[in-house]
């Protein structure tokens, strides 16, 4: 398939760079940092070989929520998203945009989505995980906090989709992966810490003030697909005070969209179908943690239809972001 999108795929800047050395063997620190802070050779080569016609790019993570100083945090994300900007200008038929956005002071970082949708174009805004805030060393916060009902409202009247993205957790906070580093990161880490906050958000009656609000997880929903029976069965026992209308699982199949990012699997990619279905399941990579050459070879040949295959590859995202390429 030779015009796909993708959209979860990473860049970073100066400020941001150190975040991601964490997660790259010192032996291919080296490209990994070179393919980052690229946006016009390897990554446009890369698209080209492997069939992907258009990209909306993200900052790498954790970067901005990991600032827990409001005033600073506020200056990277606006440095970041300038020169996505700067580079999107540059290639309006390859590169869209994912904002990034200041969520230690909620109202700072709704008017940077409004200046970045309605002045720069982007395509709607990718969160990395959870906010470090002023206070405590290990302070954070959750976005079903009430202090950011503004916020969601706000993002939910630009009518543009959010990514929920991974973090891993503090160490401080989780000391549970103390003593296991291979078991932090996208071994098993940022899907606990980022399903987790993504269910927060469906179960707190985020989606019953803003229905046409849409959330996208990738790795194939971060595992919530196929624990999504249990969740809703042992709720139907008993809600404990729940405030959302719903069951979770509606909430799954009408404001969650999900990606194929970093997990290149037909049976998973299979029952994800079965409990979704083809219209909420989305392309992507993960570039530069992942290959293209990986996601594609998969995607191209794996075992479905190929009306889905158009869908998943194409379709879907055209018509969640409004694209006409």
């Amino acid at each position: 398939m030779k015009n796909k999108i993708a959209l979860e795929e990473h860049f970073a800047i100066d400020l941001t760079i150190g975040d991601s050395q964490v997660y790259a063997r010192p032996e291919v620190w080296t490209g990994l940092k070179s393919n980052l802070l690229d946006f016009e050779q390897q990554r446009l080569d890369q698209m080209d070989e492997w069939g992907t016609e258009f990209s909306i790019l993200s900052l790498n993570s954790p970067a901005v929520q990991a600032i827990p100083e409001p005033r600073r945090a506020i200056e990277v994300a606006r440095r970041a998203n300038d020169i996505l900007a700067e580079q999107i200008a540059r290639h309006p038929k390859r590169f869209g945009g994912f904002a990034a956005v200041p969520l230690q002071d909620p109202e700072a970082a709704a008017r940077e989505l409004e200046r970045c949708v309605k002045e720069l174009g982007f395509h709607g805004f990718l969160v990395n995980g959870f906010s470090q805030v002023e206070g405590a060393l290990d302070a954070v916060v959750y976005y079903d906090a009430p202090q950011f009902a503004d916020f969601w409202a706000a993002a939910a009247k630009l009518e543009k989709p959010f990514y929920m993205h991974p973090r891993d957790p503090l160490l401080s906070r989780e000391p549970i992966y103390e003593g296991t580093p291979w078991l932090t990161g996208p071994t098993w880490a940022f899907a606990a810490e980022t399903s987790m906050h993504a269910l927060r958000l469906m179960s707190s009656g985020l989606f019953d003030k803003h229905p046409a609000l849409q959330m996208i997880l990738g790795h194939f929903g971060e595992g919530i697909p196929f624990n999504i029976w249990r969740i809703d069965h042992i709720l139907r026992k008993g809600r404990r005070g729940m405030p959302c209308e719903k069951e979770v699982g509606e909430y799954l199949r009408s404001n969650v969209h999900i990606t194929t990012s970093g997990n290149f699997r037909t049976p998973t990619l299979l029952s994800t179908m079965l409990e979704v279905g083809s219209d909420r399941i989305m392309y992507s990579v993960d570039y530069p943690f992942e290959k293209h050459e990986h996601a594609a070879s998969w995607f191209d040949r794996c075992e479905i239809s190929e009306n889905d295959r158009q869908k998943i590859g194409r379709d879907n995202a055209c018509k969640l972001f409004g694209l006409s390429l």
